[in-house]
């Protein structure tokens, strides 16, 4: 019963996600950030341009605007973190940092971790940009209540609210969809980055596979729009990096940026490169 229950007011949605249609999806040549982890750089795979921690150029020459690093997952700070910001600062890039949160840590005690080491590396160096952009990488079987105590922590620590980074979760979507009216008015306050790498993924149990990233905002039932779209991952199989990349209807992309000799992972901003840094300047603590 609880089964039948549940389908009853899902049965509009299943009918409108399903088709993998590309209506207002940007293209490519919308505004490029580039998302990268103490793993990162990827092993080598062909001829091109490297870059690593101490120098993105490589990068920025390609067209990426922005770089967002890893700053911490479940209490453990990444390494890399100030380099990579601090490379991509020289490079004349937008700079972030996103924190991959864990259920074993308490969500509030991985946000202070968060904003404190970002305080740090803010006092780290004079920097060229104005703002850093803060985000929160949620677990696919988060509790709606560490999603919350995370946002609420960062703002009270730093004025902004954090953009939601939420893979492609059953879990996350029935949770979201079912919170109540104030919560979804708290979660819309942070934008919505999306995860998405193919037009077939993401199909479960109840609901279909979304086909694009309007597909998932409506699964989700929060935010009106998405904001960031992460259209391109690297998964470790059998030894080596693959790229996963969403390559259909309007939006097109192959497995490397530009010239690079290895993968990365990529986003897309949904908006013009000047909507780009309001958006940055609204969600980033100050650099300075």
């Amino acid at each position: 019963m609880k089964k039948l229950l549940l389908l009853i007011p899902l049965a509009g949605l299943l009918t409108q996600c399903g088709g993998g249609g590309s209506a207002g999806i940007p293209s490519p040549r919308h505004p490029q950030i580039i998302n990268v982890s103490g793993y990162d750089p990827k092993e080598k795979q062909r001829a091109g341009r490297s870059y690593s921690e101490h120098d993105v150029s490589a990068l920025r020459a390609n067209g990426a605007q922005g770089l967002i690093a890893r700053c911490g997952k479940g209490g453990v700070l990444d390494t890399k973190c100030a380099d990579f910001l601090a490379s991509a600062d020289r490079a004349g890039m937008l700079v972030g940092a996103y924190y991959r949160l864990q259920n074993h840590v308490d969500a509030a005690a991985q946000a202070d971790q968060f904003v404190t080491r970002m305080q740090q590396i803010a006092r780290g160096r004079s920097w060229r940009t104005g703002r850093m952009l803060l985000c929160g990488d949620f677990d696919a079987n988060s509790r709606l209540s560490d999603i919350t105590r995370f946002i609420d922590r960062v703002e009270s620590r730093t004025g902004v609210t954090p953009v939601i980074y939420l893979e492609n979760s059953e879990h996350l979507k029935l949770m979201l969809r079912s919170a109540d009216s104030a919560t979804k008015a708290k979660l819309r306050r942070s934008p919505y980055w999306v995860a998405l790498y193919s037009h077939e993924s993401g199909a479960g149990r109840i609901f279909p596979a979304p086909g694009n990233p309007e597909g998932l905002v409506k699964q989700y039932d929060v935010w009106h729009d998405w904001t960031l779209w992460q259209y391109a991952g690297v998964d470790w199989q059998r030894g080596r990096s693959v790229p996963k990349h969403y390559s259909h209807g309007r939006f097109r992309s192959g497995p490397y940026f530009g010239s690079l000799d290895r993968p990365v992972e990529r986003n897309v901003f949904n908006g013009s490169s000047g909507e780009l840094a309001g958006f940055w300047a609204r969600h980033g603590m100050a650099a300075h």
